[in-house]
């Protein structure tokens, strides 16, 4: 690193602070960089200063989107009767990519955790109530299912609990609603599954 000028050794310090990256990725991925055409550096660099600015939460579901609703909320194909929640839009592309499922989403960006100080406020749960209420008319609820697909673990467990305990009061049983079936293991993390796990675990959900 001491033999590296100012401009590379800035660039690979900063590298190394991203999640996985070591100090010989860095450096890879710095002269990388470096090799590329001062055109696709210029493109590069303005997507990286516009993204705090230019990305937004969709108001609806909360996944980031760069319009007031996303694509998915958008989509008039969808079914927007059967709303998945999830901890955070990373687990929402997981389903995503593998099109296994076509109604809406809702993330939570965040699960209840009191080791680090995550209560149900500093989460989306919250809006996920006001959205539900939304949807409850003189006919009865729009609603037809909640998929809970918070991570099965701990933390991921007891999102799931206080959601359900927390829906059941507003919809007086009205709502179907279910928790991913076990087909991923105890303490893994969505993000990591494959598509073909999701969709047996999506497919084999069941009444919570």
């Amino acid at each position: 690193m001491s033999t590296l000028p100012n401009s590379l050794k800035n660039i690979s310090l900063f590298l190394e602070r991203l999640p996985g990256i070591g100090e010989k990725t860095a450096n890879r991925l710095t002269f990388f960089l470096l090799n590329l055409s001062e055109e696709d550096l210029k493109e590069f660099a303005e997507n990286v200063a516009t993204l705090k600015s230019k990305t937004k939460l969709c108001e609806n579901c909360f996944n980031f989107t760069e319009k007031e609703i996303c694509e998915i909320c958008d989509n008039d194909e969808r079914d927007h009767s059967i709303i998945c929640v999830v901890e955070t839009v990373l687990d929402l592309l997981s389903f995503e990519q593998g099109k296994i499922y076509n109604g809406v989403y809702h993330v939570l960006h965040g699960k209840i955790d009191p080791l680090n100080r995550v209560g149900p406020d500093d989460i989306k749960i919250g809006e996920l109530i006001k959205r539900i209420k939304n949807q409850i008319t003189d006919d009865g609820l729009r609603i037809k299912e909640i998929i809970l697909a918070t991570n099965p673990d701990m933390e991921g467990e007891a999102t799931a609990v206080y959601i359900k305990n927390k829906l059941k009061t507003i919809t007086d049983n009205e709502l179907r609603i279910t928790r991913l079936a076990y087909g991923l293991p105890m303490g893994a993390n969505l993000e990591y599954a494959d598509y073909m796990t999701l969709k047996k675990a999506i497919e084999g959900r069941n009444k919570f």
